[in-house]
Order: C-alpha cells, then structure tokens, then sequence
C-alpha cells in the first residue's frame, strides 16, 4: 500500500513537495485553506496531484502517514494541532526534499537580517563560477521541486526559523547564520530565546566535515554559542568587523576599506569601495558569502569578481528613483526593527521615513536616536499605527497618521524636499494593506514612477 502524504499550503513550498511526494510514488493530497496561485495549480494538474482549497477535509488529512507543512502555517493553527494530537509527523519542505538529494550539497543562510541578500549573493559567485546549482527555500524556485525536476550539484537555501523548525535530520553542509536579532516574536511567545534556538537549528547534525559561518560581533549569536559547549561539530568560520577574532579554521577580518576572508590555505580580499551594494550591512553580507563560496572551492580571483559585479536585492535598499533631488528607496523588505537599523543607519540625507504594518511585537527603542539625528519626519502607513506614533512623539518632529498606501505616499511627497530621502522601511510585516512585502515594494515603486518621475 502506498504511504500517505498530506501538503498544507498551495505555496512555492508547498506545490513543490506534493509534486515531489508525487515524483517519488506517494499518495499525495494537497490542502490550502486559501487560493492556490493559477501558476501553482497548472503544475499540480500537469503532475496530477490531488488538491483542494478554500477548505481543509481532516478526514483526508488526519489520515497521512506523514504532513509537509507551509512554513506561513503556524503550529497553533487549529488544523496542525489534530495533526499532532493523533501523532502523525509534520515536517517542512527542506526536511522532505533532503531525503532525495542524492550526493548534491547545500549552503543554508539563515539570520534575521541579510540572509536574502546574502543567499543571492552566493547564487551568483557559484553560478558565475560555472557550478550547477540551484536556488531555493525563501527565495527562487522551491528546493522540492528543483530536486523533483532537475540535478543539481549544489543547493542555495535561505532558510526562515519557520522552515528550520520542521527539520530534524535535514543537515546543511555549509550552514550561515547572520544574525540574530528580534523578529517573528508572536510565533515564538514572545522570547527572543526560542526564537533564537529555532536559528541555531541551522548547525543540528552537522559533523566535522561540515562548515558552519557566523557573525562574532552578533551578541546573541554568542552568547547561543557559548550555551551549546561541545554540541558544535562543525568548523567554525566566524566574521567580525567590529570584534578581534582569529580562527584555525578560517575568518574574515574588516581593516579600514577592506576584508580578507580566509578558509584553509586560501583567502580573498575585497576593497568594499569597489562594491556596488552599500552599508555596513552589506559588508557582512559580503563577508559570510565570500567564506561560504570559498568553503566550496571556488578560486579567489572568482569571488572576487562576482562581489564587485553584484547589484542590490530587489525591495533591500533598492533606488526607486530620483527626481528634483529627492531620492526614493525601496526597503520593503525590512520587516522587522533591526533590518530598519542598517537602513537608518545608511542614510545620508534628511529622510522621509515611510513605516508601519502588522506589528510583530517590535521593540522601537534601537531606532530611535537614528530616528532624533536623521528622521525629517514619520509616515506611519497602517490600519493601527497607534505604537509606531507614541513610540516616536517627540523624536520625530512632524508624524502623519496614514490609513492607506496613496495617502501614505501622498504625505511624503509633500514632506519631500530638495536634498531628501524618501525611505519606505516598514519594520513590520504587510499583510494589513498588501499580500506581501514584495507586493508592497512594487506599489511603491509603480507609485513612484508614476506620480514622481513622469
């Protein structure tokens, strides 16, 4: 009798697996509560795969052998909770696409912060290089379906602490943590310590042949670190700008303009000037990606190159336009308060700040004296903005109370004036006004096309 298989969630993740599970000769049933995107469900009838949506049938459901759940779906959800009451497992999408890699190896970024950027980053000095490789997890294409379709030598994952929390014997070969900062505390009861275990599983299984690169000027990180003793097997591959460190295993070091990271007996050096991605933000990024590459084998000279040649991540810091001197920059993607940070902190002009959404538990107060030194005024874009305006009383000197996207983006333009930055940085999730932070970054960018720059 064929094994069971049950996939909650119509997604990028989810579609992948079912058709995977279908590759591989299980009974496959997908359940999503929502709309299945027409793309995902032209695949799904392409491989045959059995599926609902608008409803979950528990009958169907509680009667798998094992369910692959959609990292979006959390645990409390009423229909996981039947699930796990009878017992039967629930993994995620990276741990069920791992059993059929074969002899492929993966790199997996994960971090609060920069792991988007520095995932792509990655990518493109592997792909550069010539290596067969794919891109997957929270980004490109889905990990199941690029092992259901094709063969790859190598897997680039970026990995959220939702996807991590469903693996138990997934290993990474190359695990990279950039960071660990709060963020996505209302999955986690608010304690910043789970959260931070769910990142830490990155390194779990790892053996001494494997290579796990961390950022040593990250307190958190340290102190999760410290607290695992000798549970660490992996070789340790630390980055720091701000921290004196020297491993046997490998490093990268910042000195004035440029770093050095060093694996074994090779080593790169990168003149951060000549990056076209900017901030201190995205000289770890650049540092984690160039001790991961160089962990793979790819020639300095290679990663070199590739680094110089790299362009900002859609919706990260990306350029909207200019126009009578007034700049428009897309951070979409900052959905949390440390992510803003970096934003803030790489400001060079009075900025409009654009902020606001779902709040996720955010603690304001690391904002705030960049928000008293460089914030001209607040634009607070959301259904309740009722904490972002008494967190910032007094520090910004001029705060529009913004129920919609046009009147948000309304009142920056006329608070705008020759020599501004218009920051859209949200620190908070969007699903109050939009699908996702992508589908917020491009209303702001078609917004700014056309209302600004026509």
């Amino acid at each position: 009798m064929k094994r069971k298989i049950a996939v909650l969630g119509g997604g990028i993740s989810g579609y992948g697996s079912a058709i995977l599970a279908k590759k591989k000769g299980f009974d496959v049933f997908l359940s999503d509560m929502g709309k299945i995107a027409p793309k995902f469900r032209e695949r799904l009838d392409e491989w045959n795969v059995e599926y609902e949506e608008g409803q979950h049938t528990e009958e169907r459901i509680l009667d798998a052998n094992e369910v692959i759940k959609s990292p979006g779906i959390p645990d409390k959800a009423p229909i996981v909770q039947k699930i796990l009451e009878r017992g039967i497992p629930v993994i995620s999408e990276i741990e069920f696409a791992a059993r059929y890699k074969g002899v492929a190896k993966t790199i997996c970024i994960t971090g609060s912060n920069g792991k988007t950027t520095t995932t792509s980053l990655i990518y493109k000095i592997m792909s550069d290089a010539g290596r067969k490789v794919s891109l997957g997890g929270n980004i490109g294409e889905s990990f199941a379906y690029s092992i259901a379709t094709e063969k790859y030598f190598w897997h680039v994952l970026e990995l959220s602490s939702f996807q991590l929390d469903g693996c138990f014997k997934f290993r990474a070969d190359i695990g990279v943590l950039m960071n660990i900062t709060p963020d996505h505390l209302d999955r986690y009861d608010y304690k910043l310590e789970n959260y931070a275990r769910s990142k830490m599983r990155i390194t779990q299984n790892q053996t001494t042949a494997d290579c796990f690169i961390y950022s040593a000027d990250d307190d958190t990180t340290q102190q999760m670190l410290s607290e695992m003793d000798d549970d660490l097997r992996a070789r340790q591959l630390p980055f720091a700008i701000n921290t004196a460190i020297a491993s046997g295993d490998g490093d990268a070091i910042l000195e004035g303009h440029t770093f050095t990271a060093t694996v074994g007996e090779k080593s790169v050096t990168i003149d951060t000037r000549k990056m076209k991605i900017e901030g201190m933000h995205n000289i770890y990024n650049a540092m984690a990606a160039a001790l991961a590459t160089l962990a793979t084998g790819i020639p300095p000279k290679s990663i070199k190159r590739s680094i110089y040649d790299f362009s900002p991540v859609e919706h990260r810091l990306e350029p909207a336009g200019k126009q009578n001197d007034i700049e428009w920059v897309n951070d979409s993607k900052a959905t949390n308060v440390d992510s803003v940070w970096y934003a803030l902190e790489s400001m060079k002009r009075p900025t409009v700040w654009i902020a606001g959404g779902t709040d996720k538990g955010n603690d304001y107060t690391p904002l705030k004296e960049f928000a008293r030194r460089k914030v001209k005024a607040l634009i607070c874009m959301g259904v309740d903005n009722a904490k972002l305006k008494r967190e910032f009383a007094g520090i910004v000197p001029v705060i529009h109370d913004c129920n919609t996207f046009e009147e948000a983006m309304a009142a920056a333009a006329k608070e705008a004036t020759p020599g501004d930055t218009v920051l859209l940085s949200p620190a908070c999730a969007s699903f109050d006004l939009f699908k996702n932070y992508e589908d917020r970054g491009r209303k702001f960018k078609e917004w700014v096309a056309t209302n600004i720059l026509e």
